[in-house]
């Protein structure tokens, strides 16, 4: 048993490590999300027309009171 793990070891350190998708990609995608994300929240920070402001002083007016 020691015998074939060893051999299996020795077999893997050998072979040639072609690069996969991740070797050749990942940081190619991770950018590529990131440039989209920072794309979409700037347009939505900025273009969409939503008004940032939590407070409703000054906004919300009382209706008039009907006795």
């Amino acid at each position: 048993l020691a015998r074939s793990i060893r051999h299996t070891a020795v077999r893997q350190a050998h072979r040639k490590h072609e690069p996969d998708f991740h070797d050749k990609y990942g940081n190619l995608v991770l950018l590529g999300g990131a440039a989209a994300f920072t794309a979409v929240w700037g347009y939505v920070l900025t273009q969409a027309g939503i008004e940032w402001g939590f407070s409703p002083v000054g906004r919300v007016t009382p209706k008039e009171w009907r006795e």
